[in-house]
């Protein structure tokens, strides 16, 4: 028999969260550092993890008539210069091509690190009637953002994600537009990723560069700090009028249409270990895990284990499941930390005991709870098993979420508070008292919510009647 590997352990979350986060993309084989700082390796697991998230949100944009483009790398820098709010707030990120081959280029190119403008050129050039909107857009691309401070999957130079861009007629449905896509990525995040989130408006100081409103979908960690899950803009016309986009109305006049733009990137899989990790490793929830059912035989020299081991994948495979079996020689134990480590939702073990009495046994990841359940009801059972590790993990978020997001009256209470969970907290509206929360509380304002709550009818900052019930606290 061969020696058995170890399985590398993993730091414990109590003891530094920082490492343990760094263990788990690394040893869980989601990541591999490039020679470049903040441009990150995604190995075959982590990159299966995005591509069915991308075929969740792919399906979703096509049911709703949007189609898929490529827009090109680089952005000239005159292009990029043609709408003032959105390049001030890009300024600091942006990465530069000023070489072509050995010669200096007659103009500074970007890198993108996102695409609006080249949306709106290509706009300017197609769109000519009323008949032509609306112009529904999507791009599945990566992007570039000279950040200082980088981590896998939260924090990287260049990131893959998902871009939408769409022209309207009229504000009502650009704003339709707008909070459809949240609520979109919302069902993603919540119904797939098994993350609740918070949806809400961003305030003024926290927007998108250029938008007239931006539309956040929020969640907390097992830290309980926030994370911004995904947000979707509404730009108004401004875009259209900086790059002279119009069309003919339905009376002969030109018009300037409404745009939107939303996106969401591989930043959701650092949220997903975040949210349902623990200190065995990751644990992925069922409706996006590449692996959601591993078989292990048991015993497996002994006659017919591999073969009835091989018969569960089969059925499994029939029935839909992404399913895998683990026929090397390494020792049940090792195999079970392995995957308990690569966080695979159902884990099934079948041994001659188990030929015997017609069953197997499943192992739950996300509470290790074990059942012996009968072969001749394996798919039902697996299906069934399947949501309820999806149901275990959103409720525990859920419960997290909720007991660690306190209503507070000043702001000595929000500091307090915030420093472990959201804080919900009346507001005036005023910039220099969102500021103050950030100075005093070390807090930024996450959003504010749809569903509003009357905590005081002053704003605890300044005592000016509130405007807004606001979540705060500490961000990734």
């Amino acid at each position: 028999m061969a020696k058995d590997k170890q399985v590398e352990q993993i730091t414990s979350m109590e003891e530094n969260f920082a490492q343990w986060y760094t263990d788990v993309c690394t040893k869980a084989e989601l990541v591999d550092y490039s020679g470049v700082k903040g441009l990150f390796i995604l190995r075959p697991y982590g990159y299966a993890i995005w591509e069915n998230i991308m075929n969740v949100l792919d399906a979703k944009f096509k049911q709703t008539g949007h189609e898929n483009v490529s827009m090109p790398l680089l952005i000239p820098e005159s292009l990029l210069q043609r709408e003032k709010d959105h390049v001030e707030g890009f300024a600091p990120e942006c990465a530069w091509v000023t070489l072509g081959g050995s010669e200096e280029l007659e103009e500074k190119l970007c890198v993108r690190p996102t695409s609006e403008t080249l949306f709106c050129d290509h706009w300017s050039h197609v769109l000519h009637s009323w008949r032509d909107l609306p112009m529904k857009y999507n791009q599945w691309c990566s992007v570039l953002r000279w950040e200082k401070t980088t981590r896998p999957f939260l924090r990287g130079r260049e990131f893959l994600w998902q871009e939408g861009h769409t022209l309207h007629a009229t504000e009502e449905e650009a704003r339709e537009e707008t909070l459809q896509m949240l609520e979109i990525y919302a069902d993603c995040l919540e119904n797939y990723l098994a993350m609740p989130v918070i949806r809400g408006n961003k305030t003024e100081k926290e927007k998108f560069a250029g938008a007239v409103n931006t539309y956040t979908v929020e969640c907390m960690m097992h830290d309980h700090k926030a994370l911004q899950s995904g947000t979707s803009h509404y730009f108004g016309d401004g875009f259209a009028r900086a790059f002279d986009i119009t069309f003919q109305d339905k009376t002969n006049k030109a018009a300037y249409p409404h745009q939107t733009s939303w996106g969401l990137s591989t930043r959701v899989i650092g949220g997903l270990i975040m949210t349902h990790g623990d200190d065995n490793g990751l644990v992925v929830p069922p409706r996006i895990a590449p692996i959601q059912v591993i078989v292990l035989p048991i015993a497996a020299h002994k006659p017919g284990v591999t073969e009835a081991a091989e018969e569960i994948v089969s059925r499994l495979q029939a029935a839909g499941v992404r399913v895998r079996g683990d026929f090397t020689d390494n020792s049940p134990g090792w195999k079970f930390a392995q995957y308990e480590m690569k966080g695979v939702p159902l884990r099934i073990e079948i041994g001659p005991k188990d030929l015997e009495k017609g069953q197997f046994v499943a192992a739950r990841r996300d509470n290790g709870e074990k059942a012996f359940l009968p072969l001749a009801e394996l798919e039902t059972a697996v299906a069934r098993l399947l949501d309820e590790v999806h149901n275990g993990l959103y409720n525990k978020a859920k419960q997290n979420l909720e007991s660690h997001t306190w209503p507070v009256t000043s702001v000595e209470e929000a500091k307090e508070k915030g420093q472990d969970g959201f804080v919900k907290m009346m507001w005036c509206g005023d910039l220099a008292c969102e500021t103050r929360m950030k100075e005093e509380a070390g807090l930024s304002s996450r959003c504010i919510p749809y569903d509003q709550e009357k905590i005081g009818e002053t704003c605890p900052c300044c005592g000016k009647p509130a405007k807004h019930m606001v979540i705060w606290g500490v961000a990734y």
